[in-house]
């Protein structure tokens, strides 16, 4: 059975209190750990949003989060929409990725340069992730994840 949820939230790193309300209902249809993870993508995608890819836009910019959750399938898909400069998401977590090698072989998520932590650890979490720029002026991040049964 497919589950849609929404949420729009202002780009206002206050907001994240809400968001985080809001996602807390979920636990109730993840593993633990899946929505531990999850939780922790949410928040450090949703900081980038304000502090990076809405920087010098209004505090009214809408932030929309979707999450599709299909607990025949166990499988997730969270959206995060924005409002910024699109970016080439792949080839900035390759690029953070041999910028923290070369520095020094991170061991624990303290080693992952905070610059870009956010992507690295989304992308260590996900199956998936991608970013694409839509014709209405938004950007789209998309994680996707398998889960087992809780």
């Amino acid at each position: 059975m497919l589950q849609h949820y929404n949420i729009r939230v202002n780009s206002d790193i206050y907001a994240l209190a809400n968001l985080q309300e809001w996602f807390q209902q979920f636990q109730n249809f993840l593993p633990k750990t899946v929505w531990m993870q999850c939780n922790l993508v949410l928040v450090e995608v949703f900081t980038n949003v304000v502090s990076y890819a809405h920087e010098g836009l209004d505090e009214e910019t809408p932030i929309d989060i979707e999450l599709d959750i299909n607990t025949d399938e166990k499988f997730l898909e969270l959206k995060i929409w924005d409002y910024g400069r699109p970016f080439d998401l792949l080839a900035e977590v390759e690029r953070l990725s041999k910028e923290a090698q070369k520095n020094k072989d991170f061991e624990n998520i303290d080693d992952i340069p905070t610059g870009g932590r956010g992507l690295i650890i989304a992308k260590t979490i996900a199956d998936n992730i991608h970013y694409e720029s839509t014709s209405d002026g938004r950007n789209c991040f998309v994680m996707t994840k398998r889960f087992e049964s809780k």
